[in-house]
C-alpha cells in the first residue's frame, strides 16, 4: 500500500457493486480499496492485514455480515450494537457512500469531543471509557449511534445544540442525511434511558440540551 493511504476492505458478493464501490472510493484519491466476496474470505483478509475501515454487506454467503461484524467488533466496543459505526440501504447512491467513509474516518481521526470519562447523575451513571451506561442501576445497551449521541450532549451539557451541530458532530456529516434522523436517535435514546431520558430536553425551534 503506498504510504499515507488509507486501506478499505469492501465485503461483497455481487462484483459489479464491489468494483463500483471499489473505483468511487480510490477515486477519493486516498483510499486503496481490496474486495471480498464472502464471510470467510473477509476474515482471513482481516487476520492478514488488518484494514483501516471496513465495508461489509448484510447479505453474504458461508458468514453474514453481521457474523463477520461480531467476530471483528474489539472488546472496546462490546455491548454496543454489533459494532458497526454506519449503515447504508441498497440501492444506495456512490456519492452519500464516499461521504459516509469520509465521515467515519474522520471521526476515528479527530477522536471524542468529551473530556468527562464518567457522568454521575441522579438516575444515570455513564462511563464513556469503559463504554458502559447504567440507569438506576441497571444496565443500558444502547447502539452506536445512540451512545456517541449521549456523550456529545453530555460534553456540552446544559448548552443548546442545533439538529445541525449533532449531524456534523456526531454522525460527521455535512448535508448528506435529513436533520429528521436525529429526532428519530433522540426519542430511541430517551426512551432507552427511561427517567433519566428526561434530561434531554427539546428546546423549541433550535435543537437539544442535555441538562443536570
Amino acid at each position: 500500500m503506498k504510504a499515507g493511504r488509507t486501506r478499505v476492505l469492501v465485503v461483497e458478493d455481487e462484483q459489479d457493486i464491489a468494483g463500483l464501490i471499489k473505483h468511487a472510493l480510490e477515486r477519493e484519491g486516498a483510499m486503496e480499496v481490496e474486495t471480498a466476496v464472502s464471510g470467510d474470505t473477509a476474515l482471513k483478509a482481516v487476520n492478514e492485514d488488518l484494514p483501516d475501515l471496513i465495508l461489509l454487506d448484510l447479505n453474504l454467503p458461508v458468514l453474514s455480515g453481521v457474523e463477520v461484524c461480531r467476530i471483528t467488533e474489539s472488546d472496546r466496543i462490546t455491548g454496543l450494537d454489533v459494532g458497526a459505526d454506519d449503515y447504508i440501504t441498497k440501492p444506495f447512491s456512490l456519492r452519500e457512500l464516499a461521504a459516509r467513509v469520509r465521515a467515519v474516518l474522520r471521526r476515528r481521526t479527530e477522536g471524542s469531543d468529551s473530556n468527562t470519562p464518567v457522568y454521575r447523575g441522579k438516575h444515570i451513571v455513564a462511563d464513556f471509557d469503559a463504554v458502559a451506561v447504567h440507569v438506576d442501576g441497571e444496565p443500558v445497551r444502547l447502539t452506536r449511534r445512540e451512545f456517541e449521541l449521549l456523550r456529545y450532549l453530555v460534553a456540552n451539557k446544559n448548552r443548546v445544540l442545533s439538529r445541525d451541530r449533532l449531524l456534523e458532530r456526531v454522525w460527521g456529516y455535512d448535508q448528506v442525511i435529513e436533520t429528521r434522523s436525529v429526532d428519530v436517535h433522540v426519542g430511541r435514546l430517551r426512551g432507552k434511558l427511561r427517567i433519566a431520558g428526561r434530561q434531554i430536553e427539546t428546546v423549541v425551534g433550535l435543537g437539544y440540551r442535555f441538562v443536570e
